[in-house]
């Protein structure tokens, strides 16, 4: 507890500074190191264990955030590409329901895996690099990533106090339906805050705190699916990069599912 409460005293600061005091170009070059990091990891739970295929992934991702480097000035193509990433999480949400699937492992398997990876992490990349880019960009970042830093915190309190229907037992027996509502308690009240501290009123407000709730829900789903190739390969954290938190990906997953939605729902909802 004492060395994830140092690492966590650490990092969110650093995290804040980063967000509301780095231009863009310098806070995405910081992201692409993270998302690099997640995906050293992630060839851990594909699996791929050869040094070269590892490379070789590395190598894939980063081709993949350089066009999304390309893409992230031309708003129409991020809008489909994201919408379309949007939809394959609610692929992921099949995969998370019936867990077996995978659970053995094959050729194929290793592809769909390595394949969600590349997708699911410069999807977010590109999403996050969006949104600090947009008007209120800094504000926002921050205020998606306090979002979910509450849906996780509700979720953990009310869970531990209320917990008792599992929400995925073959995925994740830890967390449960109480949980869930917990978190998603706690995320709707900061969203109504944060959103009018923001500047919405009215309407706009509570279309802003719907997706807010939205956002949340795939949240979770991000949580579930990481946690469902973990459970195939029978490890307990991605990684041991953070002391106390485990690897990049344990820290990140929420927010893999999360951005995306977050910024095409501010597209769509024209907020």
């Amino acid at each position: 507890m004492l060395k994830r409460l140092v690492s966590a005293a650490i990092l969110i600061p650093l995290v804040v500074w980063s967000v509301l005091v780095l231009p863009t170009t310098a806070l995405a070059g910081l992201l692409g190191v993270v998302v690099l990091a997640g995906a050293l990891e992630w060839t851990h739970l594909i699996p791929c264990r050869a040094l070269a295929g590892r490379i070789s992934y590395l190598g894939l991702v980063s081709l993949a955030l350089l066009t999304a480097w390309w893409l992230q000035a031309r708003p129409g193509p991020v809008a489909d590409v994201l919408g379309a990433v949007v939809l394959a999480w609610l692929g992921a949400l099949v995969w998370v329901l019936r867990p077996v699937l995978g659970s053995v492992g094959g050729l194929g398997t290793r592809w769909v895996k390595g394949a969600a990876g590349v997708v699911f992490l410069a999807a977010a990349w590109l999403a996050l690099t969006v949104l600090h880019r947009s008007p209120q960009g800094p504000q926002l970042m921050l205020f998606l990533l306090v979002l979910i830093w509450c849906a996780d915190s509700g979720a953990y309190l009310a869970g531990r106090r209320w917990g008792r229907r599992k929400l995925a037992p073959a995925v994740s027996p830890g967390k449960t339906w109480e949980g869930v509502l917990g978190g998603l308690v706690l995320a709707g009240a900061f969203s109504v805050l944060g959103g009018w501290l923001l500047g919405w009123r009215g309407p706009a407000l509570f279309r802003f705190s719907g997706l807010c709730l939205l956002t949340v829900s795939f949240s979770v789903l991000g949580d579930l699916y990481e946690s469902l190739l973990k459970r195939h390969e029978g490890v307990k954290d991605s990684g041991n990069l953070i002391p106390g938190h485990g690897g990049v990906l344990d820290r990140v997953d929420s927010l893999l599912a999360a951005a995306p939605v977050f910024v095409v729902g501010l597209h769509l909802l024209d907020l």
